[in-house]
């Protein structure tokens, strides 16, 4: 019984150094860094921190400039959409918006632009709660702006916590880190000792409304990513403690035997799932046959979006993955549409994006063999 022990605890230990391998070289493949290290020695350029489309971008003085392009694609003015640049500077203060190319109307649009200036100079949240009218005779244009600067700051806000070497600590933090960290103890720490039901739904419910849609806390693939090719800066541990624990409970509650522990207790998605399903006592049937068809489904789905991060090809879809929903003011308006979808399917069907979708949930899964 102990060697069978220490073979399955050796097996899950392996299985974790190939994930920290993986990850490791899908880091140095999209960002060229590997823990703050930048190994392709471009420092005189402007460094990409996020996206594959260079939504957020460090300059040298270290100035974050935010590219709405992705953000606010749908957001159209008169003639399409309209992206823009919002630097923000190290005291997270605007300090410039510029417009990205677009199809308006020139002399509409020069109007329209005058609406910059009231938010220039501001903090984040300062710039957030300024009420902006549309510009009279360019509202097409102007409401564009708008919005387009809405999404960019709420995106800015809710990853200020990259610093400017592409680790973690700069500008102000998006929610007070210490109720996200309570809440993501609570549930590494509680369910250890007890499986009081009424508890249980209690964390669910902390979960969703804390972790989800109040701080934007979950482990996903951009979090591992973010990590692996930026670090984490000492003066960022606090504020990033409770990500960190995420990942410990996610990774290394395993190697102990606590497999799954995180989607159980933690995920805000997973337990807005679970939520979802106690609201229906009736189930759909899935029979033993199509249950491994959909689990072969999500490990071919996870197969190829790792082949697609490992060679590059498309990595953008590491943003897009439902827990982005939570933060639902820079959201993709179909990841939120999606993510609804499943929370209604969830009625009738335990957790199904958890179960035959969740690429995150796939790797944490590898590590649990």
């Amino acid at each position: 019984m102990v060697k069978r022990q220490r073979k399955g605890f050796m097996i899950r230990l392996l299985s974790l150094v190939v994930v920290m391998l993986v990850l490791s070289a899908a880091a140095i493949l999209r960002d060229g860094r590997i823990f703050g290290h930048d190994l392709r020695q471009t420092h005189a350029a402007v460094a990409s921190v996020a996206q594959g489309s260079d939504t957020l971008e460090v300059q040298p003085d270290g100035t974050f400039v935010v590219n709405t392009r992705v953000l606010a694609k749908d957001v159209q003015g008169y003639g399409g959409p309209v992206p823009l640049k919002i630097h923000i500077d190290k005291d997270g203060r605007l300090t410039v918006i510029e417009a990205e190319p677009n199809a308006e109307s020139p002399s509409f649009f020069d109007r329209a632009k005058e609406l910059f200036s009231r938010w220039q100079g501001k903090t984040i949240d300062e710039a957030m709660a300024e009420d902006v009218d549309a510009v009279s005779g360019a509202t097409f244009s102007s409401k564009a702006i708008i919005r387009n600067v809405q999404r960019g700051l709420a995106y800015a806000k809710q990853r200020s916590q990259w610093g400017e070497d592409g680790s973690v600590g700069a500008l102000e933090t998006s929610a007070p880190p210490i109720v996200a960290l309570i809440a993501v103890l609570l549930g590494a720490v509680v369910p250890l000792f007890t499986n009081n039901r009424r508890l249980h739904l209690v964390q669910l419910v902390v979960n969703v409304v804390v972790l989800g849609l109040w701080t934007g806390t979950f482990v996903s693939y951009t979090l591992f990513l973010r990590l692996f090719a930026g670090g984490v800066s000492l003066s960022a541990i606090g504020a990033l403690a409770a990500p960190l624990l995420m990942l410990i409970v996610a990774l290394l509650y395993p190697l102990a035997g606590r497999s799954g522990h995180y989607c159980a207790h933690v995920c805000p998605f997973g337990s807005a799932q679970e939520l979802a399903g106690k609201l229906s006592r009736r189930k759909l049937r899935i029979t033993p046959r199509v249950l491994r068809v959909l689990t072969a489904l999500r490990n071919l789905l996870w197969g190829v979006l790792m082949a697609l991060l490992l060679t590059g090809t498309c990595t953008a879809w590491i943003d897009y993955e439902l827990f982005t929903a939570f933060i639902y003011s820079s959201a993709s308006v179909w990841v939120i549409v999606l993510a609804m979808l499943f929370l209604v399917l969830s009625v009738w069907v335990p957790r199904p994006y958890c179960r035959f979708v969740c690429p995150t949930g796939a790797l944490m899964k590898s590590v649990e063999c």
